[in-house]
């Protein structure tokens, strides 16, 4: 029996326009998301169909605060890949936890991704990229862009996903940043509550959020100048800092003090800063937990 130890990493908003609610509930959006140099590790141990006790699939993970059942996405995409494809094997999953949750980092979305992938690859792929694509979609609406191995642009509910042309994603791979969370977390239905509460006026449009996508892409291969304040937008802010104004505060000091360019990922609480190569990293952590406390989550990476 094969074992795939596989990462599954975090993803980070760069741009997030929210411009609607749907008729079936679910939201219109325009992304620009990019996974991170950083994440999760995902082991996956094939089981014969005969060894199969209670479930052809079961998960342990490091941090007693996962779920292990079925409330997992990891085992309920499994069961997808199941009912998609008729395989008959089975598999161990070991999960090691370093996304936070509740961050708006994609974790739980990325380890779906991941145990799809390894299962595609232990059932000898019976699912092209176009299936498993439209499998993981299905399994949630982040799924879809952790089978990309760069930067993507999201549309629809998150399942339209497209790889950024080259020349905009080769100014993204390998940028410094830095992600910090306090130790508050923060639900994505409350924030997206907030926003129906709000509307219209909490929504962006979609021409304005295709429009800021189009004036950064057009300066995107200009090595003349850094283009990433253009594209870094999230309208999913207003809700989280009106409630937590620690976030809003910390944003606007990296900002005074260290000249960062700084964002929210998702619905939060996790923010990001670009560390410029000669940034004073060990200050900038130090400026964060003196503010939010030693619980804070700080962690210097870079995009994929």
């Amino acid at each position: 029996m094969r074992t795939l130890t596989l990462q599954s990493p975090a993803k980070i908003n760069l741009m997030l326009a929210i411009t609607g609610r749907r008729a079936d509930g679910f939201h219109d959006l325009v992304s620009v998301v990019a996974p991170l140099a950083w994440g999760d590790t995902l082991v996956v141990e094939e089981v014969a169909a005969a060894n199969h006790e209670r479930s052809a699939f079961t998960l342990t993970c490091d941090d007693p605060g996962v779920p292990i059942d079925q409330a997992n996405l990891i085992l309920k995409a499994a069961e997808a890949f199941r009912a998609a494809t008729g395989w008959l094997g089975g598999a161990r999953f070991a999960l090691t936890k370093r996304i936070p949750v509740g961050a708006g980092l994609g974790g739980g979305s990325s380890n779906a991704a991941t145990a799809l992938r390894a299962l595609n690859t232990l059932a000898a792929t019976p699912l092209d990229a176009v299936e498993l694509a439209r499998l993981a979609a299905s399994v949630g609406s982040d799924c879809a862009l952790f089978l990309h191995d760069g930067p993507v642009v999201m549309r629809g509910r998150g399942d339209r996903v497209e790889p950024l042309p080259e020349r905009a994603a080769a100014r993204l791979r390998g940028r410094g940043l830095l992600v910090f969370k306090p130790a508050f977390a923060i639900s994505t239905a409350w924030a997206y509550g907030r926003l129906v509460a709000a509307a219209p006026g909490g929504y962006a449009t979609a021409t304005a959020a295709e429009e800021r996508l189009a004036r950064w892409m057009d300066v995107a291969g200009d090595r003349s100048r850094d283009p990433i304040a253009e594209l870094v937008f999230n309208n999913m802010e207003s809700a989280a800092f009106a409630k937590f104004p620690a976030l809003p505060l910390m944003l606007e000091r990296l900002l005074r003090e260290f000249g960062l360019a700084t964002g929210m990922s998702g619905s939060g609480s996790a923010c990001f800063a670009f560390l410029p190569d000669d940034a004073p990293v060990a200050e900038i952590c130090a400026a964060v937990r003196r503010a939010w406390g030693e619980s804070a989550f700080v962690i210097q990476t870079h995009l994929q």
